[in-house]
């Protein structure tokens, strides 16, 4: 048996984000991170909203990127104080994971976070709040997942909490908000949302009902992608809806291992400064874990029926040619993205030494751990094709170098 959840209510296109007002309840915390969402009055907006809707509401501003472990905690102790019944988290993944973990702490007082961290292992929530996830940005899809992914800085380590509980009762998927993300955030997004969808399309928990929204997601992100990151807004507009679709996908078919590295190279060098962007992370992994899982039949022929969708050769070209094919078109889409193909490059052009931010003996140094960390990763085990400590070691190196994967 298996299961597919979903939020009650997806609230889309131009204008959704009025659907606030029609909220039923008497406080309301409205969760955002840094500038953007205030700067062009979506903040304000929200607020007002969820006041005509005759609500106290009290906001939690200045959540960080990749938020902290303490930021929740901070949060939850704001949240039971006020006892709001409503949670509502607005802007990119960030403000809207943190919010889904401190929903769970201000549910709970007496979790850990450790506890969290549980795959499927939250008790019941909704007995204080509902929560409703307004996205700004066109890649995590958080706002209908079940998961928020988290960071200890003590110990450099991001950990997703994956339940079905934290998936959000309401969703607003209001393009015009994606309208001011800036080129860089939705190259970074939007390559996270193929990855989602490709992820979620092999995965080993695929089923009948998520391999429809991954490929339409596909379909559309390779169409959308580019023209959105230079500044077609009805590019970026579809854009919107179908990064959802693939968070639709992957929170319930699951992801593999190019996030389970996201993951764990994202924060693994923040004592030197050096943070790798998630939605870069992925998008340099992405080609490398294809050619890693393809050596896997049945994952193999999966990428086959992908690039049958999209459309780039033949079809009557071999499993082996689409997923060259495939590989090829996702390197070019970087290079039209302006991403680089490795670690080693990674933030080269504004960090002042040749291996970019991640130096080459700190990336060897602490390789090892950063793999055994990767491989117990969440979203590990529905990979198509599990690695061994050595293979994931080599693997982060073929990530690093950009070199062939061939094991």
């Amino acid at each position: 048996m298996a299961r597919f959840t979903l939020p009650r209510d997806i609230y889309h296109g131009k204008g959704a984000l009025e659907n606030l007002k029609n909220f039923k309840g008497k406080k309301a915390v409205i969760c955002v991170g840094g500038g953007s969402m205030k700067r062009f009055g979506f903040l304000d907006r929200a607020e007002g909203y969820l006041k005509e809707a005759g609500m106290e509401v009290k906001i939690i501003d200045g959540i960080e990127p990749d938020p902290s472990v303490t930021t929740v905690m901070k949060g939850a102790e704001i949240m039971r104080q006020f006892e709001p019944d409503w949670i509502v988290a607005i802007g990119g993944g960030s403000p809207i994971d943190a919010a889904k973990a401190m929903w769970i702490k201000y549910e709970y007082p007496d979790i850990t976070f450790e506890d969290m961290c549980v795959v499927f292992g939250i008790p019941s929530l909704r007995t204080k709040a509902k929560f409703c996830a307004v996205s700004s940005t066109s890649g995590t899809a958080t706002e209908v997942t079940a998961f928020s992914i988290i960071t200890d800085y003590d110990k450099g380590i991001k950990y997703p909490i994956a339940d079905f509980e934290i998936t959000p009762d309401v969703a607003i998927v209001d393009p015009e908000l994606a309208h001011t993300m800036p080129k860089k955030l939705v190259a970074h997004t939007g390559m996270d949302a193929i990855t989602h969808a490709i992820e979620a399309y092999v995965s080993t928990a695929n089923c009948d009902f998520t391999d429809p929204l991954a490929i339409h997601a596909i379909e559309m992100i390779m169409k959308d992608l580019v023209p959105s990151y230079n500044d077609d807004m009805d590019a970026r507009d579809r854009m919107h809806n179908a990064q959802c679709l693939a968070g639709m996908a992957f929170s319930n078919a699951l992801l593999g291992i190019v996030h389970s590295m996201a993951h764990k190279t994202g924060a693994a060098f923040a004592d030197l400064g050096a943070h790798i962007i998630h939605g870069a992370a992925n998008a340099m992994y992405l080609p490398k874990v294809i050619a890693f899982n393809a050596k896997d039949e049945t994952a193999k022929k999966r990428y086959g029926v992908i690039v049958d969708y999209m459309g780039i050769i033949d079809r009557s070209a071999t499993d082996d040619e689409k997923v060259a094919a495939l590989i090829k078109f996702l390197r070019g889409m970087n290079d039209q993205l302006n991403i680089p193909h490795c670690i080693k490059n990674y933030g080269a052009d504004s960090y002042p030494c040749e291996q970019g931010f991640v130096p080459e003996d700190v990336f060897l140094e602490r390789l090892h751990d950063i793999a055994v960390n990767a491989l117990g990763d969440a979203c590990t085990g529905s990979n198509p094709r599990q690695p061994s400590v050595e293979e994931m070691e080599k693997l982060l190196k073929c990530c690093y170098y950009d070199t062939e994967v061939d094991f």
